[in-house]
């Protein structure tokens, strides 16, 4: 198959691009990759050890940003970027947020901890500092950020303008790591955002991709409140 996917599929980014290739209705290989033992080799293909990276048959791309940006200038249809250029601007804005400032803080101090490092050691619970400490990131770092996201989206349907964009996917990508560690936007005080990310949730393309990652990682999700 010519297009090729590298990462594993509960990385935001690995699902951000498998997003972006399953709304676009592209067919394509999916090799899982652990970040932290990659196979040999992977380093040429992705100088930094990161995921994901992305074949197209000889070309090689690493970074979803750069990936998903790739896939729009070859399959422009449907559109996932704005072609106005300042909703352009406000699309390329929220997926630096949340790749940038959301994942960074959310990844290390409550998926990880609570998910990851589980698994890692044969599927010992977390203890109650860590549960306390995840909790802590939760209400008084991430919220801040959340509530951001709120009053960004406001009644509107989509991030950025009438249709959606790498923005909504961006969003909804990050925030099902929380998910699988038991934390989503309150109901209550997020309002906007929850009902967003339940539609978003919701769509064949994420539904799928959720679904497959639940059984080892999402465990955790039965415990979200409203």
């Amino acid at each position: 198959m010519s297009l090729v996917l590298l990462g594993g599929s509960v990385s935001p980014f690995v699902r951000k691009v498998r997003i972006a290739l399953a709304e676009k209705g592209l067919a394509y290989e999916h090799e899982q990759v652990n970040p932290f033992s990659p196979p040999p080799g992977y380093r040429d293909l992705s100088p930094l050890g990161k995921i994901p990276a992305f074949r197209d048959g000889d070309r090689v791309l690493v970074d979803s940003s750069v990936i998903c940006a790739y896939l729009e200038k070859k399959h422009p249809q449907p559109p996932l970027y704005p072609t106005d250029p300042y909703d352009y601007a406000r699309a390329l804005w929220f997926e630096e947020f949340m790749d940038g400032g959301v994942v960074p803080l959310v990844g290390p101090k409550v998926f990880l901890p609570l998910v990851l490092k589980p698994l890692f050691s044969g599927g010992q619970a977390p203890d109650a500092e860590t549960e306390a400490a995840a909790l802590r990131c939760w209400e008084a770092e991430a919220a801040p950020l959340l509530a951001y996201l709120e009053k960004e989206l406001g009644e509107r349907q989509w991030f950025v303008g009438d249709r959606m964009t790498i923005a909504d996917i961006s969003v909804a990508s990050t925030l099902v790591n929380p998910r699988h560690a038991g934390f989503a936007p309150e109901r209550k005080r997020f309002p906007r955002l929850r009902a967003f990310l339940d539609r978003l949730w919701s769509r064949p393309s994420f539904k799928k991709a959720i679904e497959e990652e639940t059984p080892v990682f999402g465990k955790r999700a039965a415990n979200i409140k409203d």
